[in-house]
């Protein structure tokens, strides 16, 4: 009942809910009709919703336009005067003085003008690459001149130099357009019209090539014959006009074009053929179509005699038969030398590297590399192998069977010129040091690539990523191809290898730090347990367990190592030493601060020295150094200027004593190297790059037993005090140190020589009496 009474207290009316709603309408609905429009200004739009979300509001009114009008831009100009400004300015193209535009292309572009001739010839090339790819779709384009061929003609009794291919050739237009235009490239507009199947082997980018023949011609005649056209001449001096006619003689040349080059004072010895071959045998030895040049020779020829000259060799008088025999015949004929002029091929080595190698044979590879390397042996290897990815190239690399002269000699550096790089089989350049790191100087070959940009001039190639790509995968391959010989079950080639270039890998371990992990691999030493070189492997092979350590000591030669105190106890405990003893070996395995990813590399010239696998007597260390403590204070007091401590040692066998180098310290076999450098040495003389050693005694040895009694019974003990010094300098020498006083150190030797022979210490020389002759002995009787 109490339920049913609230459920009616809070029942809903519907009436009351139709009241309040025309209560709030009615004055809304007022307020909307009696409204005035709204001004444009007012309304929302995007760029107010976003000044309004700003947390600093902004508003833009006329002053905010006059300020932006007034405000000045990075050109100095305001707004109001740029629109002025672009409301009255007219378009100009720009010009130039011709005459000093061509000076500038001709002059500037190259720096060494014999590459004209590369230009040209590279021009032809492409003409001759125009009319073949045109052939494979109508073969009657050849029918005119079948043969493709470049010829080269030199006349110097008019100074002419003649180039003539059987290509393309040119109509009047293109001599207009191509030769007429500076920066016209006739080969880019023929491969846009082509396609891409046409650009494989044409060279020209760039249109300036032709203009090189002005490096050395006063004015310059070209004809020209294309297939749609009658023959046309071309002629220019350069000085800003040309002129093109037809050629009154008709059709000469049945196809191609023939550049006649009127050289200028200076460049005759661009008319020797002993230079064109030169030339053409450097730049273009492997275009693809034949070049030849009009070359003179002489040869010996029989030639019938005269009726005059055979009498002269009859005689005037019969010859007078005494043996009865008949007579020998006169001879009818002679030999003279006469000169002979005969086209001569210069490009007749093909680029094997453009082949499949296995196509090739090893003969065929070591001919092309006697040929083109002018080599008379046979490479030790080689690989050949094609660049593909971002950036695609071939290359052929040879490792030269005996090492070039002048290897590491600076000054002879540009005279190494092993890997020759060409773009589309035309030479560039010998002298790249960013193709090569120097490590490989000694490496020849070939790199040859499509993809490379070159600047106009084509002597140099620009910074470019490619180029970094190219050069990683040289350097991977020719690092394959040594560990391919390393590889080998018969390791001769690899050993004379070493022998040979050794030195090189060793200098790759220290500058190539990307391949230093690859190179180590290769690396070979002499060691403690073969009579061979060894390598890092087969050291690993033969390593006991528990070894995780490889250890090594540098020094002058295997015998001074062999020698040395500082192996004494691992040989003692059948450890294999490696014995570094050329002098870029310490370098080299610095470098390394563990081989394979694991192994330690372990220098025993240095303090610290712990033997894996030999556990160390915590106790007997303890008993040596209290034992032994007043010996080692007296050591460190004497020789304070000599040495940072004196310690037990854990390195010795059967000597007294050695000397140590601290963790980075020189080692002796550094000091010995850094002396005998003749600006580096004399750094050597300053304290500053002398730390000081640590000398380590051994404590099984009877001198240093006697020693220590000596010094525990009195520490001021000159006798004493002589030893440690000297035992000091002995064992200086006896690690490959050098001693700073010689003479100090034979004065010890001396006053030792004088205890041992029963001698005062200190013993002088004594002025023994003048010598009396015979004669003057009688007289003093």
């Amino acid at each position: 009942k109490t339920q049913a009474n609230m459920a009616r207290k809070v029942h809903f009316n519907p009436g009351w809910a139709y009241f309040f709603l025309v209560l709030v309408t009615l004055p809304a609905l007022w307020c909307v009709v009696n409204a005035e429009e709204p001004k444009a200004s007012d309304l929302p739009t995007p760029d107010k919703i976003l000044r309004d979300n700003e947390k600093i509001g902004s508003k833009t009114d006329h002053e905010v336009v006059e300020r932006e009008g007034e405000a000045i831009n990075p050109d100095g100009f305001s707004q109001k005067e740029l629109e002025i400004l672009n409301s009255y300015k007219k378009v100009h193209k720009f010009e130039a003085e011709v005459d000093k535009l061509m000076n500038i292309i001709i002059n500037s572009l190259y720096s060494n003008r014999e590459v004209f001739l590369r230009e040209l010839i590279s021009n032809a090339s492409d003409a001759l690459d125009k009319i073949r790819f045109l052939s494979l779709k109508d073969k009657s384009q050849l029918d005119t001149k079948p043969e493709l061929e470049i010829r080269i003609k030199a006349d110097p009794a008019s100074r002419t130099l003649q180039i003539t291919d059987s290509g393309i050739g040119m109509t009047r237009q293109d001599l207009e357009r191509n030769l007429g235009t500076i920066a016209k490239s006739g080969t880019t507009e023929f491969i846009q019209k082509a396609g891409k199947e046409a650009t494989s082997d044409l060279i020209g980018q760039f249109g300036v090539g032709f203009y090189s023949v002005y490096l050395v011609a006063d004015d310059v005649t070209v004809i020209s014959k294309n297939n749609n056209d009658t023959q046309q001449v071309w002629q220019s001096d350069a000085h800003g006009a040309f002129t093109v006619a037809e050629d009154p003689r008709g059709d000469t040349l049945g196809r191609g074009t023939t550049i006649n080059i009127h050289l200028k004072e200076g460049a005759e010895e661009y008319l020797e053929e002993s230079t064109l071959k030169a030339l053409v045998t450097k730049y273009s030895e492997f275009i693809n179509f034949p070049i030849l040049l009009w070359t003179t020779s002489e040869q010996e020829k029989e030639v019938p005699m005269t009726p005059e000259e055979i009498a002269a060799e009859k005689g005037d008088e019969e010859s007078i038969n005494l043996d009865g025999e008949p007579e020998a015949e006169t001879p009818k004929t002679k030999k003279v030398t006469e000169k002979v002029q005969q086209w001569e091929v210069m490009n007749q080595q093909k680029p094997i590297w453009t082949r499949n190698p296995r196509d090739i044979t090893d003969e065929d590879y070591n001919n092309f590399y006697k040929s083109y390397a002018k080599d008379n042996t046979d490479p030790l290897f080689h690989i050949h192998f094609n660049g593909e990815g971002d950036v695609e190239f071939k290359s052929l690399l040879y490792i030269p069977s005996s090492t070039p002269a002048n290897l590491f000699d600076p000054k002879y550096e540009k005279d190494l010129k092993g890997v020759k790089l060409y773009v589309r089989r035309v030479f560039i350049t010998d002298q790249f040091k960013e193709l090569l790191p120097k490590y490989l100087n000694f490496l020849s070959g070939i790199v040859d690539s499509d993809d490379l940009p070159l600047n106009v001039s084509r002597e140099m190639l620009q910074e470019h990523k490619l180029l970094q790509i190219i050069k990683k995968k040289i350097i991977r391959k020719a690092i394959a191809m040594f560990q391919m010989m390393a590889e080998e079950e018969d390791n001769s080639k690899y050993l004379k290898f070493w022998q040979n270039y050794g030195t090189n890998i060793k200098l790759g371990v220290v500058d190539d730090s990307a391949n230093r992990v690859r190179l180590s691999k290769l690396l070979m030493f002499q060691s403690s347990k073969t009579g061979n070189l060894t390598t890092l492997d087969q050291y690993l092979g033969r390593m006991k367990e528990g070894q995780e350590q490889i250890y090594y000591l540098a020094g002058e030669s295997k015998e001074a190592v062999q020698s040395s105190p500082l192996v004494e106890n691992l040989l003692k405990r059948d450890y294999e030493v490696l014995y570094l003893v050329d002098p870029i070996d310490e370098y080299c395995v610095g470098n390394l601060e563990k081989y394979d990813g694991k192994y330690k590399l372990t220098n025993i010239a240095r303090e610290g020295l712990k033997l894996d696998g030999v556990e160390a007597d915590a106790d007997q260390e303890k008993a040596d150094n209290e034992e032994f403590g007043p010996l080692l204070s007296f050591l460190k007091k004497s020789l304070s200027s000599k040495i940072e401590r004196a310690v037990v040692s854990t390195r010795l066998a059967t000597s007294p004593s050695a000397l140590v180098s601290s963790q980075h310290g020189y080692t002796a076999n550094m000091e010995r190297i850094i002396r005998a450098q003749a600006i580096g040495g004399e750094n050597m003389k300053n304290p500053m790059f002398q730390p000081k050693k640590i000398l380590e005694v051994n404590v099984n040895h009877p001198l240093i037993q006697e020693l220590k009694n000596r010094i525990v019974a009195d520490e001021n003990d000159a006798t004493a005090t002589d030893i440690a010094s000297l035992m000091y300098d002995t064992a200086a020498l006896a690690s490959g140190f050098t001693l700073e006083d010689p003479a100090a150190f034979s004065s010890r030797i001396v006053k030792m020589m004088n205890l041992g022979l029963g001698l005062e210490a200190n013993a002088q020389a004594t002025e023994r009496p003048a010598f009396k002759r015979e004669s003057e002995t009688k007289d003093e009787l």
